[in-house]
């Protein structure tokens, strides 16, 4: 059974001092078994939100890393940098895709890099509202799974514990929302290139979140599609309340897809 994975981004929000308590907070509220948690805070409050969190379960993530492992890149922050204060690390998210012109094989060499470091990377892909309406959407995301992968299929096979987090890019602030049967197609296609580039499994294991606009009244749509395995939560993810909606839920899934695995297992014992 692939894991129920809900990781909070909480981009460029919340001072250090701000860190520690609001982490310590998320984490009491959304105490639940068989849901993997992970915050991302910025870079500053990394150490904070770890110590933070000690002795929770609750992992802790960056929101990026730099493609190189260390030089001349002022302001850059590599993953070896940051081993020791996160074990996840977000990759290739939308915003730094539009912010910074990241390409895929920039996203490609940051995923190398994670690897090397220990860090659980959460590959985040997605189509712009035009490339949905043109029917260029599944495309898109192959391109990028196609791009990134590659560079990191250079270096080495992909791995078992790789994440993909699917971002429809038109449906991120914008008010507008996608739907759980669109992301769970997306999810089987993400799944697909995988298994054809050579994931492990034939792409079958490999966890897939949502990641658009995610509130605790959004998530059910998209936590009752089998194939949508938790969610990449943005705004939200800065508010207890929220997260602790949004975790009680992916616990209701995680539930009852353990009981279905237990009762599939006992009809083949059988």
């Amino acid at each position: 059974m692939r894991p129920i994975i809900v990781c909070g981004n909480w981009k460029m929000n919340g001072l250090p001092n701000e860190a520690g308590p609001l982490a310590a907070a998320i984490a009491a509220a959304t105490d639940v078994p068989d849901v993997v948690r992970v915050l991302c805070p910025p870079f500053v409050s990394l150490a904070t939100v770890r110590d933070a969190l000690a002795g929770t379960g609750v992992a802790v993530g960056a929101q990026d890393a730099h493609p190189e492992s260390g030089g001349a890149y002022t302001g850059g922050i590599s993953a070896q940098m940051l081993a020791g204060l996160a074990t996840w690390c977000i990759v290739g998210h939308s915003e730094r895709r539009r912010d910074q012109g990241e390409t895929d094989e920039v996203i490609g060499r940051k995923l190398v890099r994670c690897l090397e470091a220990g860090l659980r990377p959460i590959l985040c892909v997605g189509e712009q509202l035009a490339e949905r309406e043109s029917g260029q959407a599944e495309a898109t995301v192959r391109a990028q799974l196609e791009g990134s992968l590659g560079v990191l299929l250079r270096n080495g096979p992909i791995p078992a514990d790789l994440v993909v987090a699917y971002e429809p890019v038109w449906a991120i602030g914008t008010g507008l929302t996608a739907r759980g049967a669109d992301a769970a197609a997306m999810a089987d296609t993400i799944r697909a290139t995988a298994a054809a580039l050579g994931a492990p499994d034939a792409g079958a294991g490999l966890p897939v979140l949502y990641g658009g606009s995610v509130t605790s009244g959004s998530i059910s749509e998209f936590l009752a599609e089998p194939a949508i395995d938790g969610a990449l939560v943005g705004g939200a993810s800065l508010k207890v309340d929220e997260m602790a909606g949004i975790v009680a839920r992916a616990a209701l899934t995680a539930e009852a897809r353990r009981t279905a695995a237990a009762k599939q297992d006992l009809g083949a014992a059988g």
